[in-house]
């Protein structure tokens, strides 16, 4: 099934929860709301699964209008943070709930049931748990077998908001894997919320990020990592180095580097920021010719398992920087504090102060051609 949203308003008293959202899923596609708290995404959810009702706008479910069917009406399953599992019923119970409570018209047979709750049992893989309760069962345990119940009901809809946010970090690490491989197996479309954006890149076959109750960008993890649409999505997916920068006819200037930017080709004089990832940058030992490099020096070294993540502090300015490389690569020349070295960004993505939406290309640092 395909979800649109279309033009979604929202407000709790004075503040805007949602402004004027616009948003299309396809059939099948597992997606992620990813934003800070706050932004806006589990309202979204809300909405989309009838838990909530919007001011404006509209949702539509396979093109036609769903905005003011009641939530049972939905074919959405939803999975909480915190399970919601009923603590007084067995796993087996808490699976068949969904299916018991229907109108006797369209209830399944006994029999049925207990044949579908054996068979989503078996799907999460825990069919020997089936007649402990909730209070018996690990964090891991008990969120599938909520994701079980939800399925249960045959939802052609899955909402999951934060599934994993009560979870410890290897348990997490684990259930996202498992997530992505049921959803491989079902193609139901799913929506989960997340604040986690390792969760989102991990799992998601698209991403939307949010912030202040509108959409940042829409893309493939891959996308909105390799090319985030605004300063925001930048520093919100992952860790980056800020430069104060200026552009000029095309070219950016930063301390003593120059970086062209062709898109801003006509812009005069214009403040800026240069965002550069730690591990897009090169440590030299000694500089090169022409605007290629800045001059820094090691204050800091620390060895995190795999990765190197190395300090430093800019000249002349007293600005700190950090890089990250393999410990191989770090083992080839291992830095140590104090020593001078010259930083050579590989890539850059330069934002203006005024505008702070537009966003340029990847390019690679250059010192030739005429700049400021």
């Amino acid at each position: 099934m395909s979800i649109e949203i279309q033009q979604l308003h929202k407000c709790f008293g004075a503040f805007v929860a949602l402004d004027h959202v616009d948003l299309t899923i396809p059939p099948g596609q597992l997606v992620a709301l990813l934003g800070p708290s706050g932004c806006g995404k589990t309202t979204l959810l809300r909405i989309i699964a009838g838990l909530e009702t919007a001011d404006r706008g509209r949702v539509l479910f396979d093109g036609e209008d769903a905005t003011r069917r009641h939530v049972r009406e939905r074919g959405v399953g939803f999975v909480f943070q915190h399970y919601a599992l009923f603590q007084h019923m067995t796993v087996f119970e808490n699976i068949a709930f969904g299916l018991r409570v229907r109108p006797r018209a369209v209830r399944p047979p006994e029999a049925a049931i207990r044949a579908k709750v054996s068979a989503l049992l078996d799907l999460v893989q825990m069919g020997w748990l089936a007649n402990r309760y909730p209070s018996q069962l690990s964090g891991g345990q008990r969120q599938r077998i909520a994701l079980a119940r939800a399925l249960a009901v045959e939802p052609q809809v899955l909402l999951l908001d934060e599934p994993f946010g009560a979870l410890d970090t290897k348990v997490r690490k684990e259930l996202r894997r498992w997530l992505r491989r049921l959803h491989d197996e079902l193609h139901i479309t799913s929506v989960f919320v997340t604040h986690d954006q390792e969760e989102a890149l991990e799992v998601a076959d698209r991403i939307v990020v949010m912030n202040h109750g509108r959409i940042e960008q829409i893309g493939s993890p891959q996308e909105v990592y390799d090319a985030p649409a605004t300063p925001f999505v930048y520093q919100f997916l992952g860790n980056i180095n800020l430069f104060h920068s200026r552009v000029h006819a095309g070219w950016a200037r930063v301390g003593g580097l120059r970086v062209r930017v062709p898109e801003y080709g006509d812009t005069e004089h214009a403040p800026a920021m240069a965002y550069v990832r730690p591990h897009d940058i090169d440590l030299l030992r000694e500089p090169e010719d022409g605007d290629t490099t800045l001059t820094a020096t090691i204050s800091r070294v620390s060895l995190l398992g795999s990765l190197v993540r190395l300090e430093l502090i800019q000249s002349p300015d007293g600005e700190i920087a950090e890089v990250e490389m393999t410990r191989e690569r770090y083992a080839a020349d291992p830095l140590q504090i104090g020593d001078l070295v010259f930083v050579k960004p590989r890539q850059v993505r330069v934002f203006l102060h005024d505008n702070p939406k537009a966003a340029i290309p990847a390019y690679q640092w250059s010192g030739d051609g005429d700049g400021i």
